[in-house]
């Protein structure tokens, strides 16, 4: 005889359990659950052997320095009085963030952030669309010759940019004497607004190619039977671009504008090259630098550059939400 009440059942599998679902009668339904073959369960087990390594040594390399910042910004500390460190907790963060200087940096730094990032972006990709349709030819030549800017050292180059932009050594006021607005006597330099151009142009004429090599990855990953799908179609060319190949290119998109992002918004060498900060130009990674190394103010210093770890944090979580591209969504082998 049996019982009319139904026994539960525990589930013993490794594999994540059955989900409840309705069907068109609203009655609940159990799906299957989520099955992998042997050969991709083999790749992941693989993928870690292979990474996991290196990931444990970054981490313990980048883990340090972190807890170490955010153990410091807790006390009173300069480094020329080490035996007056005094525990304040949050009092460090309480000064920086009611000081109208961190503010003042913090909208500089999105500021050139969003700028460059922009328009690298758009740079980046027209570059990229001329490398992929170059001849067979040409391609390895043009492809170099646009990757030269990224391959020089950032201080090298925000040096060339000064002695070029400044007043006593520089060329570029008697070449563009002719522009309105521009003659012999300006001093790029000595005033806000001029200064972010040149900071900013140097920045994007930089790491252009950086982002154009990623974009250029990214449009080698579309198939070209929806290229043709699309032409046969009669769609222009515009109609492609934003309904075929840039929805296909999200992902590398995403990747290219995380991390340039990320770059920027540590921007540090053409800022203290050309400026030191004057003018305006105060980036979060300067006001980290004077506070540690030329105030020796250890407890603010690492306070700094705990926030601005947070705001890296932050724009990650804002770049992956707004994409919502899910890398390790595409498996094969199913």
């Amino acid at each position: 005889m049996t019982s009319a009440i139904p026994a539960k059942t525990t589930a013993s599998s490794t594999e994540p359990g059955p989900r409840l679902s309705r069907d068109d009668t609203g009655t609940k339904t159990r799906k299957a659950p989520k099955q992998y073959s042997d050969r991709v369960r083999a790749e992941r087990r693989l993928g870690w052997i292979l990474a996991g390594p290196a990931f444990i040594i970054m981490l313990l390399v980048t883990l340090y320095p972190i807890l170490q910042a955010i153990y410091e910004s807790l006390f009173k500390f300069r480094l020329t009085a080490p035996g007056e460190r005094e525990f304040i907790g949050l009092g460090n963060y309480a000064v920086i963030l009611s000081d109208p200087v961190w503010w003042s940096g913090l909208w500089t730094t999105v500021f050139i952030t969003v700028v460059t990032v922009l328009v690298e972006l758009v740079l980046g990709f027209a570059l990229a669309l001329v490398m992929h349709k170059a001849l067979k030819s040409v391609r390895g030549l043009l492809r170099t010759a646009i990757l030269v800017p990224y391959g020089i050292i950032t201080v090298v180059s925000a040096f060339a940019w000064f002695y070029a932009f400044d007043i006593n050594s520089g060329y570029i006021n008697s070449w563009f004497a002719w522009l309105p607005g521009i003659d012999e006597n300006l001093n790029w330099f000595a005033q806000g607004g001029t200064a972010l151009f040149v900071i900013m142009a140097s920045e994007i004429w930089k790491t252009t190619p950086f982002i154009s090599l990623l974009l250029l990855a990214g449009l080698a990953q579309v198939p070209d039977e929806l290229t043709e799908a699309a032409k046969v179609d009669g769609a222009t060319w515009w109609e492609q671009m934003r309904k075929v190949i840039v929805p296909n290119m999200k992902a590398a998109i995403m990747v290219a504008v995380l991390f340039r992002a990320l770059d920027a918004f540590r921007i540090f060498d053409n800022v203290f090259i050309m400026t030191n900060g004057a003018y305006g130009t105060e980036v979060l990674s300067l006001l980290a630098y004077r506070q540690s190394i030329s105030r020796l103010e250890i407890g603010l210093g690492s306070a700094v550059s705990v926030l601005l770890f947070l705001c890296v944090l932050l724009i990650c979580f804002v770049a992956i939400k707004l994409f919502k591209v899910d890398l390790a969504g595409s498996q094969g082998g199913k």
